[in-house]
């Protein structure tokens, strides 16, 4: 079954400094770079998803600032499949479906930043369009959340996420997934 690695909004207002900074944005960077050589190296594709918004004045990821580049640590070269996205779902109004058929994808795996929305949005999108998603929980970021009061810890955000997204896709670390398509 052909594999593509989706790396979701891995950009710099999501890093120190930026608009929205995450927590271990940088720890999980290093945990898709691995992925990215892994899947390069067995000539499998990599699709880097950049969520870009086009009003002036965006809270983040603003058009033609800084923040809305993808970080400059990421493999990506003048080759690189980029798709443009303006939805928390990596599908809704993009190319990434006719991407992915045009590419033979049976199956995607997913990294990248925001745990509690483009990768929850586009995870569940995945599973409903039957690519039977593989979600790589340490190769994913999110923040702490507030709603009436009440704080939740980013930890607990990504717990949580992670947690009910079993329900749409295999939800493994890094390691065990190098290691179960290495044999």
């Amino acid at each position: 079954m052909k594999k593509a690695l989706l790396v979701i909004d891995v950009q710099n207002d999501y890093f120190q400094n930026g608009k929205m900074p995450l927590k271990n944005p940088l720890k999980a960077l290093e945990i898709i770079n691995q992925l990215e050589f892994f899947f390069k190296e067995k000539k499998l594709p990599v699709i880097y998803i950049q969520h870009i918004k086009k009003n002036k004045g965006a809270d983040f990821f603003e058009f033609n600032t800084d923040g809305v580049r993808l970080h400059p640590d990421l493999m990506v070269t003048k080759e690189s499949i980029i798709v443009e996205k303006h939805f928390p779902n990596s599908f809704q109004e993009t190319t990434l479906s006719e991407v992915l058929v045009a590419l033979g994808v049976e199956q995607v795996v997913v990294c990248g930043m925001m745990t509690h929305m483009c990768i929850d949005s586009t995870t569940r999108a995945s599973f409903e369009l039957g690519y039977r998603p593989i979600l790589i929980q340490d190769a994913t970021a999110t923040k702490s959340l507030e709603n009436n009061g009440v704080e939740v810890p980013a930890e607990l955000v990504q717990a949580s996420f992670l947690a009910a997204l079993t329900n749409f896709s295999r939800v493994v670390m890094s390691s065990d997934f190098i290691a179960q398509t290495d044999s």
